[in-house]
């Protein structure tokens, strides 16, 4: 054999050899480890006070106008409303279930916990939608600035008059009952034997906003003997409450419950031929008021 051809075949073969060696060496290299999973961390959880349904403006809150929902802890607003206890996710399934029993049975007990009740009685001053957070700057208490301005009823004025036990039915008038306002003064034209009198309705079906600075009835149920008390009147009537003022003392007489509709529910201005009586000498006769 040609010693160039021997040559030639033994400097292949050594090559050959040393390429199946390097390939043994890297496939043998240990292969590198799969990036390890990243482990969710479960979040933890409070409950925040929301709305259960849409609320208007001049809602008064009630236990059933709020519910708690679970919310992640690390999305709290700070004027969310909580009932400060942290809690990991809730286990699924049966246990879960189990779990939204227990949470709602402990809400039925605590009467839906102090935070809930803390917010029973306040007013909605801007909509609140179903799902919502409640928070405190979307609603007025009893006392507060605004108060009266988000309870009255639009097209409605607040207005006071000056009471006393005989004027204002012994102190048992409070705040949601019914009124009619009216006044008895004596009559400038009466001429003749006797004195006149008119008795004039000013204002009809009025609802108490206020007894003093109080918007809610007494909790003992007792009778409260106020200076003054403040109606919700029409803006129409609000010059007639003024003018009976000038004229004198004005008295309140309390509505039967059962008499509170007056129709529409709201008062009602005396018009013509209504409202108005005319004694004199003994003798009652029915006349026209123009308002």
């Amino acid at each position: 054999m040609n010693p160039v051809r021997i040559a030639i075949l033994v400097v292949a073969a050594i090559a050959a050899v040393m390429v199946a060696l390097l390939l043994r060496n890297v496939s043998a290299k240990p292969k590198a480890p799969p990036p390890a999973a990243v482990v969710q961390q479960p979040k933890f959880t409070t409950r925040v006070l929301v709305a259960s349904h849409d609320l208007p403006v001049g809602a008064r809150l009630t236990n059933q106008d709020m519910t708690w929902q679970d919310w992640p802890v690390d999305k709290i607003n700070p004027a969310y409303i909580t009932d400060g206890v942290q809690s990991a996710p809730k286990p699924a399934g049966v246990a879960g279930a189990a779990h939204s029993a227990e949470v709602a049975t402990k809400d039925v007990i605590n009467g839906g916990g102090a935070q809930m009740q803390s917010m029973v009685g306040a007013v909605v001053r801007s909509d609140i939608v179903a799902g919502e957070p409640i928070v405190k700057g979307k609603l007025v208490r009893a006392g507060e600035g605004g108060y009266m301005s988000v309870v009255l009823t639009p097209g409605m004025r607040a207005m006071a008059v000056s009471v006393s036990a005989e004027t204002g039915a012994g102190g048992f008038i409070q705040p949601g009952d019914r009124v009619d306002v009216m006044q008895s003064f004596a009559d400038p034209n009466h001429k003749g034997a006797g004195s006149g009198f008119i008795d004039q309705i000013v204002v009809s079906n009025a609802r108490v906003l206020a007894v003093d600075q109080s918007t809610d009835p007494p909790k003992n149920g007792r009778s409260t003997v106020a200076a003054t008390i403040t109606l919700e009147i029409p803006s129409d009537a609000a010059p007639l409450i003024t003018e009976a003022k000038l004229r004198g003392s004005i008295v309140l007489a309390l509505r039967s419950y059962a008499d509170m509709a007056g129709g529409t529910g709201h008062p009602t201005v005396a018009g013509a031929g209504a409202g108005m009586r005319l004694i004199k000498g003994g003798q009652v006769t029915e006349v026209a008021v123009t308002p």
